[in-house]
C-alpha cells in the first residue's frame, strides 16, 4: 500500500474482515446491534492502518452537535481560568464547551471522560499537553474529530500540528534578563518535575536566558517540586548574600515563588534587598501578597481566541468566522499552515525585584 495513499472504510473493511457497512457503523458510533469483537476488530484495524476520517465530508454526513469538549489537568490554577475563557469564547461562536479534569492521569478517570467524549461525539476537542495520553486521544480524534492541541510539547507531529503554545520559553528568558537587570549575580530557578514538558519549556528559556547574558553568572536548576531543595539552597547559598548582589529567584508558578519567598523571610532575608523574585502566571496571589511578586503574565484572552479561531477552521466554520471577526482567507489559510502558534507572554513588575543597581544600564 502507497504510503502516501489515504486510508479508507474499504481497507479496514479488509483488514477486519468484516463488510464496509458494518465499518462505516462501528465508526460512526451508530445505534446498531453489533458484537463487542466486531467493535474491537474495526478499532483495531483503524488504529494500525493508521486511519484518519476526513472531516469536512464527516460534517456533511452527520448532523453536527455544536459541543465541544477540552480536556485539563486540573481546575486548578492557569487550567481553570483558562477553561473559564474558553467557554466564553465557544458560547460567542454559538457552540457550548464541555470541560473534563484528567485527575493525575487516573486510568480510569481518563476511561470515563474517554466513553462520554464518544458517546457525545463531540464536534471538536482541545486538550492540554497534560491531560490525556496520546493512545487515548486518537481514540478520539480516530474517526476525524477534530484535534487543537495547546501547551502540548513532545507530542507526535501529526497530533501536535498547529499546537497552540504559550512561549514559557521566551518569558523565562525576559524574566532572567530582568532579574540580571535588577543587579542578581546568582540565578536559581525553582521547577516542578512533575509538570514534565511544561516544566520543561521553563528550564530551558532559563538556560537560553543565562546563556544570553552579558556577562557570567551563576546559575542552577532547583529539581523536585515547588520548593523541594529549597532548604539547601537556603542554608548553602541564600545565607551567603552580600550587599548590593541579591541572589535572583525564578519560580515555575506564582504559588511556588510566594512559598519561597515565604521561607526567605523566615530566614531574615529581605525581599527584594537580598533575595528577588519571580513567578509565572499573574495568579491573584501575585498581587495580594506582601511584598507583591513580580510575574510573568499568560494573556488568556489571546490564546483562547487563536485556539477556537483554529478548531473553527478545522470545523469548516469558515463563514462564522468571518461574520463575527471580519476574517479573511488569507488570515485563515496562515493560521492553518503554523505547525506551531507560539502566544508570546509578559512580564509585570512588582515589588519582588527591586530597583535597579546605580549606574546598571538595561541590556
Amino acid at each position: 500500500m502507497s504510503k502516501n495513499r489515504q486510508i479508507t472504510i474499504v481497507d479496514i473493511a479488509e483488514a477486519a474482515g468484516v463488510s464496509i457497512a458494518t465499518v462505516s457503523n462501528v465508526l460512526n458510533r451508530r445505534n446498531v446491534p453489533m458484537s463487542e469483537d466486531t467493535i474491537r476488530k474495526v478499532e483495531e484495524a483503524a488504529e494500525r492502518l493508521g486511519y484518519r476520517r476526513n472531516v469536512m465530508a464527516a460534517n456533511l454526513s452527520r448532523r453536527k452537535s455544536y459541543e465541544l469538549g477540552m480536556l485539563v489537568p486540573s481546575f486548578s490554577g492557569y487550567y481553570g481560568r483558562f477553561a473559564e475563557e474558553m467557554q466564553r469564547k465557544a458560547h460567542t461562536y454559538g457552540y457550548h464547551l464541555s470541560v473534563f479534569s484528567a485527575a493525575g492521569f487516573d486510568p480510569e478517570i481518563e476511561q470515563r471522560h474517554l466513553d462520554v467524549l464518544l458517546q457525545r461525539r463531540v464536534d471538536g476537542l482541545f486538550c492540554h499537553g497534560l491531560a490525556m495520553t496520546t493512545e487515548a486521544t486518537r481514540r478520539i480524534v480516530g474517526d476525524g474529530t477534530p484535534l487543537v492541541l495547546f501547551n502540548g510539547w513532545g507530542w507526535p507531529s501529526d497530533l501536535a500540528a498547529g499546537a497552540v503554545n504559550l512561549d514559557f520559553a521566551g518569558g523565562c528568558i525576559e524574566a532572567v534578563q530582568h532579574l540580571y537587570d535588577y543587579g542578581c549575580r546568582r540565578l536559581y530557578y525553582v521547577g516542578k518535575a512533575r509538570a514534565h514538558a511544561t516544566d520543561q519549556q521553563r528550564r530551558i528559556g532559563f538556560e537560553e536566558g543565562v546563556r544570553r547574558l552579558a556577562e557570567p553568572v551563576t546559575a542552577e536548576l532547583i529539581s523536585g517540586d515547588g520548593a523541594v531543595g529549597l532548604e539547601q539552597l537556603l542554608d548553602q547559598q541564600l545565607l551567603q548574600v552580600e550587599p548590593g548582589k541579591p541572589t535572583g529567584i525564578l519560580a515555575f508558578d506564582d504559588f511556588d515563588a510566594f512559598t519561597v519567598m515565604s521561607a526567605v523571610m523566615k530566614r531574615g532575608l529581605r525581599v527584594p534587598e537580598d533575595v528577588q523574585l519571580v513567578g509565572i502566571n499573574n495568579d491573584p496571589i501575585s498581587q495580594v501578597c506582601y511584598p507583591t511578586l513580580t510575574t510573568v503574565a499568560i494573556p488568556y484572552h489571546e490564546q483562547a481566541q487563536l485556539a477556537m479561531r483554529l478548531m473553527l477552521l478545522k470545523l469548516g466554520e469558515q463563514n462564522r468566522l468571518k461574520q463575527a471577526d471580519g476574517d479573511s482567507t488569507d488570515d485563515h489559510d496562515q493560521l492553518l499552515e503554523q505547525q506551531e502558534i507560539r502566544i508570546p507572554l509578559r512580564l509585570i513588575q512588582r515589588m519582588s525585584t527591586g530597583q535597579r543597581p546605580s549606574g546598571a544600564a538595561m541590556s
